[in-house]
């Protein structure tokens, strides 16, 4: 018996793009341009969201696919879950799939997450009574049993995703796939679903495919990853290896300048630019240990917000975490109010503080006031290098037996007294 789950070969999706289009408010408009259009044909370029990716996945595996916004990672999850079909190429699935992709997916608005569970059930084609057995366990996982008999409209975008990963994660699909969606819960929920996904791999044997920006994460829980570079397949392998490559190959941009491909969805604010730099504020990507970095986030507010919280995470490229800044730590009153505009908030952080190693930073906006609402958020953003220029570190033999950062803590010394057993500087 074969021990794939999924084979996937020569997968092609193509979009049309039209460059023509032209709005119409009125019929009469609508009618000529169709004229035109029998006489004129319009401009049609083509845009391959994948173009000729093949790869398998054994059954219990967990594959990461990583690669930045717009490189085909949704688009791919969409063709094995069948929500949209691919214009060339073979899916063999070897198996029921649950996915769990953009909030919105995968469940009527209009029913209550009660019905909500039993549709998705029917879906995979399991009987009421193998659903039945499995509901409180999505219930307790999910952590919404008061909103049960709610309309999954009127549910947070936490609330949706919670219940909408226990209903994916425990209806028993033989092939789980989770888009990065997981982004919108809080980091408790993210550590248990990570756990969920763990479990289901090593002890029922199920395979997981995990698409995320968090690199951290993609390293603890995957085995193998897939990188994916506008639309084409750069490298499938082991983990640890093709992250590698994915950060030392212009993940974070030129000059390690991050700006997004696609805006953010949120209607209240959106990152627009972030980028390292030293004191002269021009972009970079590589420092000497003994100076000052800056952290410099540029982001477009388009509705009046009170409360905003602006964070920055800075991690090693194996995912360790260094430390993590807010923004209302360094000055309380500059977070509580931002009307429409356009506005950049800067990070310093001391020089012979970053061990030499190379980072990368995590950018994040929220209102902790609201439940911490998500306003947006960028995994890996882009990264910058730290270099030892002399013998700050180099004495102490490898840095990292240091730790991860140096502090420059005031240190004294004093002697005690054979007698009095009392302290006296010496």
């Amino acid at each position: 018996m074969s021990d794939i789950a999924l084979s996937v070969r020569g997968l092609t999706k193509e979009y049309r793009i039209l460059h023509n289009a032209e709005k119409h408010n009125r019929i009469t408009d609508a009618v000529a341009h169709s004229v035109k259009s029998l006489i004129r044909k319009s401009e049609v370029e083509t845009f391959k969201a994948l173009d000729d990716v093949s790869f398998d996945v054994k059954k219990g595996e967990v594959l990461g696919i990583i690669g930045r916004n717009g490189a085909g990672k949704s688009t791919l999850l969409k063709i094995l879950s069948r929500i949209t079909e691919p214009t060339s190429g073979e899916v063999h699935l070897f198996g029921r799939v649950g996915s769990l992709l953009e909030v919105g997916t995968g469940f009527h608005p209009e029913l209550t997450g009660r019905e909500n569970i039993f549709l998705n059930g029917a879906i995979l084609g399991m009987r009421k009574g193998e659903i039945e057995r499995q509901f409180d366990a999505i219930v307790d996982f999910a952590e919404v049993e008061k909103f049960l008999d709610t309309p999954v409209k009127r549910y947070s975008s936490g609330m949706y995703v919670r219940l909408a990963f226990a209903v994916a994660a425990h209806l028993n699909p033989e092939i789980l796939v989770v888009d990065e969606v997981l982004a919108v819960g809080d980091a408790q929920f993210q550590k248990k679903c990570l756990g969920k996904m763990q479990d289901v791999s090593r002890n029922e044997g199920r395979t997981v495919l995990f698409v995320s920006h968090n690199m951290a994460a993609v390293t603890a829980l995957c085995c193998s990853c897939l990188l994916l570079r506008s639309g084409r397949s750069v490298g499938h392998g082991e983990s640890q290896e093709v992250i590698r490559s994915y950060m030392d190959n212009g993940n974070a941009g030129i000059g390690g300048v991050f700006e997004p491909i696609m805006s953010s969805k949120n209607k209240e604010l959106g990152f627009v630019k972030a980028f390292a730099c030293g004191g002269e504020g021009i972009p970079a990507s590589s420092f000497d240990v003994r100076h000052p970095i800056e952290l410099v986030l540029h982001y477009k507010v388009f509705e009046k917000i009170t409360g905003l919280e602006l964070s920055a995470r800075v991690e090693r490229l194996d995912g360790t975490a260094v430390f993590t800044s807010m923004l209302s730590q360094g000055s309380p009153r500059d977070s509580q109010v931002r009307d429409p505009g356009l506005y950049a908030s800067k990070l310093t952080i001391p020089g012979l503080f970053l061990m030499p190693d190379e980072y990368t930073v995590t950018i994040a906006a929220h209102v902790p006031a609201r439940q911490f609402k998500v306003l947006d958020v960028h995994e890996q953003a882009f990264q910058f290098k730290v270099e030892e220029t002399g013998t700050v570190f180099s004495r102490y033999g490898n840095g990292r037996s240091i730790g991860a950062v140096m502090l420059s803590a005031e240190w004294d010394t004093l002697t005690i007294t054979d007698k009095a057993l009392t302290w006296k500087a010496s």
